[in-house]
């Protein structure tokens, strides 16, 4: 790929993965506060399958281009920015605009990357990191001797999820499909097939007293059924409505749901909590506390790689010229790990 030219991926309008359009153009330039980065790596997520459809809740309008996060490394920095970045391997979470050659981000929202890590493990564990870290430590604090379950747990966040779980001295029931339980089995977690088994009843024999926490990305009829299974003074954290990906009507519809029900459950009194999880409703505590906390966080995420506590699981690598291939295999729920975007 030319490295003087500009390559991104466009997402016109709702479209089959075949319907993403490639556009070349100039190499952007950093602005005051700025850097640009030349893409390494950049991930396939389940906001891009929902994006593809409209059906992501606060999506930007079409066109644009797509990729919540990359790595790669500083190419130029603007004024204010110290000109010592350049060479050195940096993360960022951008939410569109990561399916590109070259990015342009404020430099305060770049992480650095240690020297042991490569950029594709980097990748795995950005998004999915942070989510994983935050829901996991900040929403539900678990501790140690704990049981959780994790839904998709052999997912992008949920494979994460549960590595920093068992890390943490914590027991993990996940639910995944048949293909996917031996590889649970080597995490030490106890894995549920959601194809053929009641998930909740298989749950509840294997916790008879409840589970103290859930993480539930599905959404719809799930999320009542993980409130369920709470122990006494457990923690539902709902992240997503992966049911509702092919529905049609409001796309925030399945959400505000989620937010109402969450709100219902905790004026019960009965000691149970429920949230919705967004990885940026943390700007409300202010941008500035925002990236200090995405910093930290990221930071742990990837001492935790470094440490083999959390394996990066790359599914596959495809150049970003066959974005629509990386698309189309994310969606097929074939394989286990990130798919990896590369120049």
């Amino acid at each position: 790929m030319d490295s003087a030219r500009l390559v991104e991926v466009v997402l016109p309008g709702i479209v089959t993965p075949e319907g993403l359009e490639i556009r070349h153009g100039a190499v952007p330039t950093a602005g005051r506060g700025q850097l640009v980065i030349a893409m390494e790596a950049s991930g396939v997520s389940f906001a891009e399958q929902q994006m593809r459809r409209g059906r992501y809740y606060d999506q930007p309008p079409f066109p644009f281009v797509p990729g919540y996060d990359l790595v790669g490394r500083v190419l130029a920095t603007g004024e204010g920015v110290d000109p010592g970045l350049v060479g050195q391997r940096v993360a960022a979470l951008v939410k569109v605009g990561g399916w590109a050659s070259h990015v342009l981000v404020d430099a305060e929202d770049a992480v650095p990357v240690p020297d042991g890590l490569t950029a594709e493990a980097a990748e795995t564990v950005v998004v999915n990191g942070i989510t994983a870290w935050q829901m996991l430590h900040g929403r539900a604090r678990v501790r140690a001797g704990q049981r959780i379950l994790v839904h998709g747990a052999s997912g992008g966040v949920g494979s994460v999820l549960v590595q920093l779980a068992r890390a943490a001295g914590v027991q993990v029931i996940g639910t995944a499909s048949a293909r996917h339980h031996e590889a649970l089995r080597e995490l030490g977690v106890v894995p549920v097939d959601y194809r053929t088994a009641d998930v909740a009843a298989r749950v509840r024999e294997l916790a008879p007293g409840g589970v103290d926490a859930v993480f539930d990305h599905v959404g719809g009829r799930s999320v009542i059924d993980s409130w369920h299974l709470l122990a006494p003074g457990g923690t539902l954290v709902a992240y997503g409505s992966a049911s509702t990906r092919d529905d049609d009507g409001s796309k925030q519809w399945p959400v505000l749901k989620i937010l109402a029900r969450t709100w219902l459950w905790n004026t019960l009194p009965n000691g149970r909590r429920a949230c919705f999880y967004n990885i940026w409703a943390g700007r409300a505590l202010g941008r500035d506390r925002f990236r200090a906390r995405l910093r930290s966080d990221l930071t742990q995420v990837f001492a935790a790689v470094d440490r083999g506590d959390v394996t990066a699981r790359i599914a596959a690598r495809i150049p970003l010229a066959r974005a629509a291939e990386a698309l189309r295999l994310a969606e097929s729920g074939t394989v286990s790990g990130k798919i990896v975007l590369t120049p």
